[in-house]
């Protein structure tokens, strides 16, 4: 006899609400594990030895549980708008906004994500290239002058210079009040949502509506100039969604902001972690160099010079397992569901952790150590098993920009690697703190040069000027 699909659905239903929760604290009312959390950074593997792979604890005000692995990984992103949808934490949600791609959900993400990846498919990325060159350049003779730097900051001007030129079609460095109030924007967005003006997400309220009101003129000087620019504003500008609307300017304002927040924050923390992890590995260093040296390119960098560099793009993956950009991810739970014989319930949140699954040791031989070749094609280690790989998250919210990252990464690491060397300051503090993007915590202090003192091929040639102010 055949059971009824309804009463079957209920039938499983009462079965999973039958489950036992996961192990794990809520920690204190309110409040729960929140603050452990956002300081200690070995939190989720403290618990992960005393609980296993799977625990319940309390973040931001909300009952959550962690699922480490890539098998969680392939439940989750596989799971999207099913039995979880996307869930940032307060503070995140409201400085990004509610029409911030990041934000949302069903049908809505779907078009809006379809609209704004034009802006990032292959022809519009190859359009990019001469602007990050030339911005590299410049950033590269600046750090030179300087001899000895705190390179993090720097990093962060580098990355917002290159997000404000070829997202939004501005010069960063010709207004430094709009890098301030993105910095102090920024300073707010992983904080208790406390709306008093002198708390932290409280000065970063203020500064994001002054970051709108700049971006709106922006735009509206951009609809009367026409659709000459080819950058993220431009393709947005130009874009009709199925039935033919284009984006208000409410809308636009909020997915611009986001597109900073993704094409700086999180860009910094890799650039960063690059610049460390080469100079604490002279062997892979030099290994780098030589694969730059037998590269042959007298003008400026194409596409086909970067499809040769196999060896650092074997680097810059490992860069993102060992030091992901971004922890994990949240999501909330819309309907009750079940993950090794666990009730995972309705109403809670779930986060699941990146850094935890690049440090699996059933997947990656000596995850700790530094190993590019564990990316070569005979070793193929992130391979072994689907989602074991996931600096960019993964499933239908699968980071929108990573191929802009790993563009303007891989440009960047091959102009560093031919015309420039970097010493690490002895004595500072390179313990990385990890909220809201890891970082060393004095900052990465470094004596910068050129190779052979002058270095010829760091002049910025007219042709590469030109190319990048056509790019508007």
């Amino acid at each position: 006899m055949k059971i009824p699909k309804k009463q079957s659905q209920n039938q499983d239903i009462l079965t999973r609400n039958q489950l036992p929760l996961p192990p794990g604290s809520l920690g204190f009312p309110l409040i729960g594990e929140t603050i452990s959390f956002l300081r200690d950074p070995d939190f989720a593997t403290k618990r992960q030895q005393k609980y296993g792979n799977i625990f319940k604890t309390n973040l931001f005000g909300s009952p959550t549980i962690m699922m480490l692995g890539a098998e969680a990984n392939r439940y989750l992103f596989s799971q999207e708008n099913q039995n979880f949808v996307i869930k940032w934490p307060e503070s995140v949600a409201i400085l990004l906004g509610s029409a911030s791609l990041s934000t949302q959900t069903g049908s809505i993400h779907q078009t809006r994500r379809k609209l704004l990846s034009q802006a990032f498919q292959p022809r519009a990325l190859a359009s990019y290239l001469p602007a990050m060159e030339e911005i590299s350049y410049r950033y590269f003779k600046k750090w030179e002058r300087f001899n000895q730097l705190t390179w993090y900051p720097q990093l962060r001007q580098y990355t917002f210079d290159i997000a404000c030129k070829l997202l939004v079609g501005t010069d960063a460095t010709n207004d430094t009040h709009f890098t301030e109030l993105f910095e102090e924007c920024c300073a707010g967005l992983f904080t208790l949502p406390i709306r008093l003006p002198w708390t932290k997400f409280g000065k970063a309220l203020k500064c994001r509506e002054k970051l709108l009101t700049k971006i709106e003129e922006i735009i509206l000087q951009r609809q009367q100039q026409g659709s000459s620019h080819q950058d993220a504003l431009g393709l947005l500008l130009d874009s009709r969604d199925e039935d033919g609307k284009s984006l208000t300017i409410e809308e636009l304002k909020d997915q611009i902001l986001t597109l900073l927040f993704a094409g700086h924050e999180t860009l910094t923390s890799a650039l960063s972690s690059l610049c460390l992890l080469l100079a604490q590995n002279p062997e892979i260093l030099a290994a780098a160099r030589r694969e730059q040296q037998q590269i042959s390119c007298a003008g400026a960098l194409t596409s086909e010079h970067l499809k040769q560099m196999t060896y650092l793009d074997q680097i810059l993956k490992e860069v993102l397992r060992i030091i992901p950009p971004v922890g994990g991810g949240f999501r909330s739970i819309i309907q009750t569901c079940e993950f090794n014989g666990y009730r995972i319930p309705q109403g809670w949140s779930v986060s699941y952790q990146i850094g935890k699954t690049h440090q699996d040791q059933s997947i990656y031989k000596n995850p700790e150590n530094f190993e590019p070749q564990r990316f070569d094609i005979d070793r193929a280690e992130d391979k072994s098993k689907p989602f074991s790989y996931v600096p960019f998250g993964g499933g239908i919210r699968e980071c929108l920009g990573k191929e802009f990252a790993k563009l303007e990464m891989k440009i960047f690491a091959a102009l560093l690697l031919r015309g420039y060397e970097w010493e690490l300051v002895p004595g500072q503090n390179l313990d990385l703190v990890m909220i809201p993007t890891p970082r060393p915590r004095d900052a990465l202090k470094v004596v910068f040069r050129s190779i052979h003192g002058v270095n010829e091929q760091s002049n910025v040639r007219p042709e590469v000027t030109q190319k990048s102010d056509a790019l508007g």
